[in-house]
């Protein structure tokens, strides 16, 4: 007999997306009966647009794509994707440079296994997305924490970065728009931040997955555009999810030199083969066609995150800065931790978070999931209405704080 752990320590070491496992808490007390408003999971409320869903239809009739294809993706896509970054970014590339992937985080993990030895450093900017350490470790390497907060518009600078920079600092983690906190850094801060990665020699992952869910007069900049000199040592994420409302779907990529993707291509084709074709085909109608559909996303994000972020920092010992990006709110709530509320004396976000779901029936997800415990993160991807209510049982249960 032996005493060895039944799952490996790498595995264990995995904790659970906590944004997944509030949806499926408030999904579970809905279930039940209970009228829960979830904040939690970051995805559209909108429908696939039609001309994406018939592509779909026509394909799953083909006989061609019942069969095996390239475990790289289709190099229709590719192809697409090529196109759609020069269109979309200024950045050119070629078909080869492009690994179709099975969603983001796919494409997040097989950049970081691809680049990273065992003891390598990631500088990660905090508040960060729950898969982006995970998939560090996984893949052998040792996140490093910037943090930020609401005082800065959650950006980090680049004496912050050199700060945490060692002699095994490899990649760093940049993502703008960011999930959790909507922040969107400028164009010169980009170009600052690229020109510091250049000059130490690093690798820059980047992460566009919200491209074009950007506010006000923020804008979006690509930073291997922004600073071509770095471009060789830069790998970019994107996928179809948060634009084109297609999270169900399972279609990423990543963007990279040549022999970074071919080497994640390798991994890929011994881990999943290809992504499936129905969705492949499918993402070429999203990445080809024209971005109206995303437009009319963009006007009621925009919309539902100025109701949300005054209805926020309406209650007291709350602050939330206004996101210029993607679909969250990221609010400071430590004003209220410490205070009684319906009984019960929440000290954490955690906490506080439990206490929402229970009394107020809203799910929320805390800080702690993103790195900066005395936070919460709010989608404002979900309908009007429901946003509303949502918020306001918020307002009404922290109004009880003494």
């Amino acid at each position: 007999m032996t005493n060895r752990p039944r799952v490996s320590a790498r595995i264990s070491a995995i904790s659970e997306s906590a944004t997944l496992a509030v949806d499926a808490k408030a999904k579970a007390m809905k279930a039940e009966g209970r009228p829960v408003i979830g904040f939690g999971a970051g995805e559209p409320d909108f429908p696939t647009p039609d001309y994406i869903v018939d592509a779909a239809v026509a394909a799953a009739r083909e006989p061609r794509y019942h069969r095996y294809t390239p475990a790289g993706g289709l190099p229709e896509l590719k192809k697409a994707i090529a196109e759609k970054t020069a269109r979309d970014s200024g950045y050119r590339v070629e078909p080869s440079q492009v690994l179709v992937t099975n969603g983001g985080k796919q494409a997040i993990y097989e950049a970081f296994a691809a680049l990273l030895d065992p003891g390598d450093e990631v500088i990660v900017i905090a508040p960060y997305w729950t898969t982006y350490p995970e998939s560090i470790k996984l893949a052998g390497g040792v996140p490093v924490y910037v943090v930020t907060d609401e005082t800065t518009g959650y950006l980090a600078d680049v004496e912050q970065l050199e700060a945490a920079r060692t002699e095994r600092t490899k990649v760093l983690l940049f993502v703008s728009p960011s999930n959790p906190t909507g922040a969107v850094y400028p164009r010169e801060q980009v170009r600052a931040i690229g020109r510091w990665a250049a000059e130490k020699g690093l690798w820059v992952l980047t992460d566009e997955i919200y491209e074009h869910l950007v506010y006000g007069d923020a804008e979006f900049s690509s930073l291997p555009v922004e600073v071509p000199e770095i471009a060789d040592r830069t790998v970019i994420v994107n996928g179809v999810a948060k634009t084109y409302a297609m999270t169900g779907w399972r279609v990423g990529w990543l963007i990279g030199p040549a022999d970074v993707v071919k080497a994640a291509s390798n991994l890929q084709s011994h881990a999943t083969s290809n992504v499936a074709n129905v969705s492949q085909a499918a993402a070429i109608a999203a990445v080809s066609g024209d971005l109206a559909a995303v437009d009319e996303m963009r006007k009621a994000f925009d919309r539902r995150r100025k109701t949300m972020v005054r209805m926020l920092n309406e209650i007291d010992g709350v602050f939330c800065p206004e996101p210029q990006g993607a679909f969250y709110a990221y609010p400071s709530v430590k004003g209220v931790l410490g205070k009684e509320i319906r009984g019960r004396t929440p000290q954490t976000s955690a906490e506080l978070a439990e206490l929402i779901l229970d009394e107020a029936e809203v799910a929320v997800v805390p800080g702690e999931a993103f790195g900066t415990p005395g936070y919460l993160r709010l989608s404002y991807a979900l309908g009007d209405e429901d946003l509303a209510e949502g918020v306001s049982r918020i307002q009404k249960l922290l109004a009880e704080a003494v």
